[in-house]
């Protein structure tokens, strides 16, 4: 057990976490995500909802993403969930954002996303939820790590198995909610006539993505990579090294901009008119300077975001606020500050209108209002926000690497610099930033620099990186 409510494996392939479980598929138990662990982690799971509604009928909602061990997955957690008495609500072929839209319209205790978001083809997860759709918080996770360690659950006899609902039409019912959000403007998007070319990496948002276009009323919809088939045809993580494709097809196509997204989609970035990427960290921005334009209010994003958000909010008169690293840590923070807008730098946008999970369909139809409504090419959207460029790195870790102690170390040889220690280690220079943490998902630890040329912001990385790799 580590601390922050980590179990991990020896060979670091398996994370069992307060935000859930996440591994590559097959190998040993224990040490890889295998049907035991599986079992094992959906079966604490029930027991812990079992527990908190003590004599209700229990409902679970399940969606998945296209990878390739999705239906594996479906199938164990689905069997686990009626072994103990708990019904299901299974959406089949999903987004995350869609299951967490579906929790509460369906009155469920909880839900569970299977889905590894970023990672590869190898990789996959269960990420759990409350009764809200929103993600349980870390005092949940630890309970249930707990009853993980401790072995507690039983199972139901025959007559008392759970039942499985099969409702494929969510993503259909999700659709519908966005177009009535107030912020979207379809006649706006209609009147652009938006050319749009979309990547989904061959996962579930090539089937969301090309009906929500339709809806808006966007004009011609050419589509990339929108087979759900899990075959991921790049790097899944939406990053500028692996749009490549997306930029050169908007480029022959004279599309005005290109839009991807992560395998469960709540991941989104853009590609302006001319090839170049707008930058995930601005898709937020952009969103929020369109939700700022319209009502005065607060923002919060995490602390490995980019200062642009900050700088935007205060153009409108509101106040910014920074949150550990971590969908849960961002949502409370939106919570007790009462932001209209906020979300992550990596393209997650949450909108409390809609519910609060990044949710990259609310995403695209707000920015698209926007672009539409301020009638500019995307590079002069770009254009029109204070320039700021993050180096986003990663170090892989071993087992017997002591993290707090590194980064202890390197904080007592920054003393002298502002530092925020809510969630590892930020280093706040005069004109940009380091941020250091353990990740969420995977054994590394995540080095973001920010500054105001890319120049800068890689040297400054660079230089970190340098340093841990030294004192491990």
């Amino acid at each position: 057990m580590l601390a922050n409510g980590y179990i991990r494996t020896k060979k670091m392939t398996l994370i069992k976490s307060i935000s859930g479980i996440r591994g590559t598929v097959g190998g040993n138990p224990g040490e890889n995500l295998t049907p035991i662990d599986i079992v094992e982690s959906v079966s604490a799971y029930g027991y812990w909802l079992k527990e908190k509604f003590k004599n209700e009928s229990l409902k679970v909602v399940i969606g998945r993403d296209a990878r390739l061990s999705g239906e594996m997955v479906e199938n164990l957690c689905i069997g686990t969930l009626q072994s103990l008495g708990i019904n299901i609500i299974n959406l089949g072929l999903s987004t995350t954002p869609t299951v967490e839209f579906a929790v509460p319209k369906e009155k469920a205790q909880g839900g569970i996303i299977l889905t590894a978001s970023h990672n590869p083809k190898q990789w996959n997860a269960l990420k759990l939820l409350n009764d809200k759709g929103e993600f349980i918080s870390k005092k949940d996770g630890e309970k249930l790590l707990e009853i993980i360690r401790n072995n507690k659950t039983s199972y139901n006899d025959v007559d008392n198995l759970g039942q499985v609902t099969q409702m494929n039409n969510y993503m259909d019912l999700h659709i519908e909610h966005i177009l009535q959000l107030d912020g979207v403007e379809i006649n706006e998007i209609r009147k652009a006539n938006f050319k749009i070319v979309i990547d989904a990496v061959n996962s579930t948002g090539g089937i969301a993505l090309p009906k929500l276009l339709k809806a808006l009323g966007c004009g011609e919809i050419i589509e990339l990579y929108c087979e759900p088939n899990g075959q991921f045809p790049h790097n899944p993580e939406p990053l500028p090294a692996h749009l490549e494709k997306l930029s050169e097809t908007v480029i022959n196509e004279k599309a005005n901009l290109g839009i991807v997204v992560d395998p469960d989609v709540d991941r989104l970035a853009f590609v302006c008119e001319n090839g170049e990427v707008f930058g995930e960290e601005y898709t937020l921005v952009a969103v929020s300077d369109h939700i700022l334009s319209r009502s005065l209010g607060n923002t919060v994003s995490n602390l490995s975001s980019t200062r642009a958000l900050r700088d935007v909010t205060e153009m409108h008169g509101g106040k910014y606020f920074a949150s550990a690293v971590g969908e849960v840590n961002v949502v409370n923070m939106m919570k007790e500050k009462n932001a209209v807008i906020g979300g992550e730098g990596n393209g997650g946008v949450i909108y409390p209108s809609s519910h609060y999970g990044r949710d990259a369909l609310v995403g695209i139809a707000l920015f698209l209002t926007h672009l539409a409504k301020k009638n500019m090419s995307m590079s002069e959207l770009r254009a029109s926000y204070p320039n700021y460029v993050i180096s986003k790195n990663k170090v892989e870790l071993t087992p017997s690497i002591d993290i707090d102690n590194l980064v202890s170390k390197i904080s007592k040889k920054y003393s002298h610099v502002e530092q925020n220690v809510i969630d590892g280690l930020k280093l706040e220079f005069e004109d940009e930033w380091v941020h250091l943490r353990k990740s969420n998902t995977e054994p590394i630890i995540r080095i973001y620099a920010e500054s105001k040329d890319v120049e800068k912001a890689n040297m400054l990385a660079s230089r970190f990186v340098e340093e841990v790799k030294s004192l491990m």
